[in-house]
């Protein structure tokens, strides 16, 4: 992993690094269905993404996600906005992003960079909304 950010026990404000067991179960489950692959594009450098990623990456963990179903992209800052792997083709603008796909590669869910609720919260909720209309 490259992010260090995603990382539940990320440096910096203790506050930040969530226990699994703060978890819903409702919203574990929503994350560990379905094989999905989350995609995450941040920067160490950024507020948001250090105030936000350790609590979504403990909930990934905390969920069962195997690492080898997230993928994470650093992403800089440069002269005409944010720059780095995947930044266009997903056409990543504000970060912390996840984009959450199938195995086939159909993205089914995105969160971009703040909601109401954390970022596994709103995902799960966003992922029981597609499986309701599908």
């Amino acid at each position: 992993m490259t992010l260090e950010t995603l990382d539940p026990d990320a440096a910096g404000d203790p506050a930040n690094a969530a226990d699994a067991d703060e978890y819903d179960p409702a919203v574990l489950d929503a994350l560990a269905a379905d094989d999905y692959r989350f995609k995450v594009w941040g920067g160490d450098w950024c507020g948001d993404c250090q105030r936000q990623l350790p609590a979504f990456g403990a909930a990934l963990a905390a969920a069962g996600v195997s690492d080898d179903r997230i993928e994470d992209f650093p992403v800089t800052k440069g002269p005409n906005g944010k720059e780095g792997e995947g930044v266009d083709e997903y056409g990543i603008d504000l970060i912390p992003t996840v984009v959450v796909e199938t195995a086939d590669g159909e993205e089914v869910a995105r969160f971009v960079e703040e909601a109401d609720v954390s970022i596994a919260a709103f995902l799960a909720r966003e992922l029981a909304d597609a499986n309701g209309s599908a």
